[in-house]
C-alpha cells in the first residue's frame, strides 16, 4: 500500500467517523442567563439617558422661567 493510499485511507476513516456523528450536538451550547450586554454597562446606559433627558427638562424649564 503506497503512502497516498494510507492517507487517503486515514482521511476517509474521519470522515466517515464524522457522518455518525452528525446530529448529535446538544441544543444549547450557551448559558440561558448570557446576556448580549452586562448588566453594569446597561445600568450606565440607563443613568446617561435618564440623567440626560432629566437635565434637558429641568434646562428648558429654567429657561422659560418655570423655575427659580
Amino acid at each position: 500500500m503506497t503512502t497516498s493510499r494510507r492517507v487517503a485511507d486515514r482521511k476517509i476513516a474521519r470522515f466517515e467517523k464524522n457522518i455518525t456523528k452528525r446530529g448529535a450536538v446538544p441544543e444549547t451550547i450557551k448559558k440561558a442567563n448570557d446576556y448580549p450586554v452586562g448588566p453594569i454597562l446597561l445600568g450606565f446606559f440607563v443613568f446617561v439617558v435618564v440623567g440626560s433627558s432629566l437635565f434637558q427638562i429641568i434646562r428648558t424649564a429654567s429657561s422659560a422661567g418655570l423655575f427659580f
